[in-house]
């Protein structure tokens, strides 16, 4: 899930949400390995429950929000400037 370049696709989430499941499917097939991926429980800081809470899943890339609930691959694929 994490590799040197963390920090540029993130996924904002919580335990038990099934969507957040989903999105780390999303994430774990369509972020090259070279990228990777950071997870960050929104539940462990009030700063992100409040401004993410209702939306997890939230993924962003390079700091711009790429996604919530429902995570599309293409979109994801697009925002790190790969074709599918």
């Amino acid at each position: 899930m994490t590799t040197p370049d963390d920090g540029r696709v993130v996924l904002y989430g919580r335990a038990g949400c099934h969507l957040c499941d989903e999105a780390r499917e999303v994430l774990a097939a369509v972020v090259p390995d070279d990228v990777g991926w950071l997870e960050v429980d929104v539940d462990t800081d009030p700063d992100l429950q409040a401004r993410y809470g209702e939306y997890v899943p939230v993924v962003t890339v390079d700091d711009v929000q790429v996604g919530f609930w429902r995570v599309d691959a293409e979109r994801v694929r697009r925002a790190l400037g790969h074709r599918a």
